[in-house]
């Protein structure tokens, strides 16, 4: 599901996550390299025509790591160890956005975002979600956890959770 359905599934989880990515324009993303191991990235995201874009260097590790296993994970940066805006996650697969109309669209939002435009070829990517969260540490201590199959489930947050780190038997 592309981020507009997305946003047409769970609009208060797509909500918090728009808010966290455009503070500014940045994401963690995490990508499998070719031995195995996680990588982690930052990476700028926009939002033109409804899409959440990822563009990144041609020939960028991250990239190559997308070319080869399409497996992304993309989470709002926290740059702040109050955390006073939660954590947004997104899990799916990498799209490669080979549409000029999209591609321009995204050129022209990055060059109005920080007068600097892209030149093709580069790599862009849409994100195919698959799963989504969201937990906050402030005093609402909320944990939301989305999927096509489950819809928007609020879980019991592991603060407020009596049995969490209780030793299992």
């Amino acid at each position: 599901m592309r981020w507009a359905a997305f946003e047409r599934a769970a609009p208060e989880l797509a909500a918090l996550g728009t808010a966290g990515f455009r503070e500014q324009h940045l994401c963690i993303i995490g990508t499998l390299a070719a031995d195995g191991w996680p990588r982690l990235s930052p990476n700028e995201v926009y939002f033109p025509g409804g899409e959440l874009l990822l563009g990144m260097m041609r020939n960028s590790r991250k990239s190559k790591d997308l070319e080869r296993d399409s497996r992304i994970s993309v989470m709002t940066t926290q740059c702040d160890r109050e955390a006073k805006r939660g954590d947004f996650k997104l899990y799916g697969r990498a799209i490669a956005i080979t549409d000029p109309d999209l591609r321009r669209a995204y050129a022209d939002t990055v060059f109005a975002a920080i007068d600097w435009r892209p030149i093709d070829p580069y790599p862009l990517f849409a994100v195919d979600i698959e799963r989504a969260a969201y937990i906050d540490f402030a005093d609402d201590h909320r944990l939301l956890h989305w999927s096509a199959e489950r819809g928007v489930e609020e879980l019991l947050h592991p603060d407020d959770d009596p049995n969490a780190g209780a030793p299992s038997e």
